[in-house]
């Protein structure tokens, strides 16, 4: 990953976690809580592809294991969110963009649905009952309206802020200067299929191409010889 992307992904990979702790996780909702770090890695994903995706999720999981309130372990959601941005990064077109919102809010409720799954299958493997006591079926339904309900009002924004970085403001200027300036030459070098032809200069007795300014002189001067010859003939 390159340094701004690097930079981009942890600063809104941050400002999500801060958001999610202090605000949403107070909101006291019923049922799951609004997961915006989710929806972050999501629209990166959606831009970085696969490999980015993943390194996105690893490391915006691992940051949720450690910051407070935290009470399961440590790995445990780096391991959800990188399973999650690598699905969600095979869903790159190769043009780069997605042609409408339909494969992203898709996308979003996949990853809300497996998150929720996800979490629940590890934490049953390490022990933790929390889900089976809530209710796996709640957490399903309400982790996806919410998700669905926050989702386009901060994939949108973050794909976009996301896309901006990775233009490369060089290319255009490439592009344009290999179209201007690489065949600078075809405008003044003659193309194949014209029709024009161009004939072999004549060469004259002094054996210089006729028509030159020497040429030119020559032919005066073989003149004037050949008068002053005449004249003498004459006199």
């Amino acid at each position: 990953m390159r340094l701004t992307r690097t930079v981009l992904t942890a600063l809104l990979v941050a400002v999500a976690l801060v958001l999610q702790v202090t605000v949403l996780a107070r909101l006291h909702l019923p049922g799951a809580v609004p997961d915006v770090l989710l929806l972050t890695v999501l629209a990166l994903s959606l831009v970085y592809g696969h490999v980015g995706g993943a390194l996105t999720g690893f490391f915006a999981g691992l940051l949720a294991d450690v910051a407070p309130p935290a009470d399961h372990a440590v790995g445990r959601y780096a391991l959800v969110l990188c399973v999650i941005g690598y699905a969600a990064g095979l869903t790159k077109p190769e043009t780069g963009q997605h042609r409408s919102a339909t494969v992203p809010m898709l996308v979003v409720a996949g990853g809300a649905l497996s998150s929720t799954l996800l979490y629940a299958g590890v934490g049953a493997l390490v022990g933790d009952t929390v889900a089976r006591d809530v209710g796996l079926t709640q957490l399903l339904v309400t982790a996806t309206i919410y998700d669905l309900l926050l989702a386009p009002f901060t994939v949108p924004l973050l794909m976009s802020l996301a896309r901006r970085l990775e233009s490369d403001p060089l290319a255009g200027e490439n592009t344009s200067g290999t179209a201007a300036g690489g065949d600078s030459s075809a405008g003044w070098l003659p193309r194949a299929g014209t029709g024009l032809r161009t004939r072999a200069p004549r060469r004259s007795r002094y054996g210089r191409a006729a028509g030159g300014p020497r040429s030119t002189l020559l032919s005066r001067s073989a003149r004037s010889r050949a008068g002053r010859i005449k004249g003498i003939k004459r006199l």
